[in-house]
């Protein structure tokens, strides 16, 4: 898919996300990837094949109750 020098990283490479955006929609909060992988806001992934990635949460602080 990557057309351009150096090319991206494949999406099977360790480092699929660093791949140049092709198609940005931060409206609806994702965007595609010139290797295929479309990436969300939320940072969980849909790889090329169908795989997903589940979001990189950290935890925060506890929620307050109100």
């Amino acid at each position: 898919m990557c057309s351009h020098q150096p090319p991206c990283p494949t999406a099977d490479s360790a480092d699929h996300h660093t791949a140049v955006i092709t198609s940005a929609h931060p409206e609806q909060g994702w965007s595609l990837l010139c290797n295929g992988t479309i990436v969300f806001d939320d940072t969980g992934e849909l790889l090329p094949d169908g795989r997903a990635v589940h979001p990189r949460r950290t935890p925060g602080p506890p929620a307050l109750a109100v």
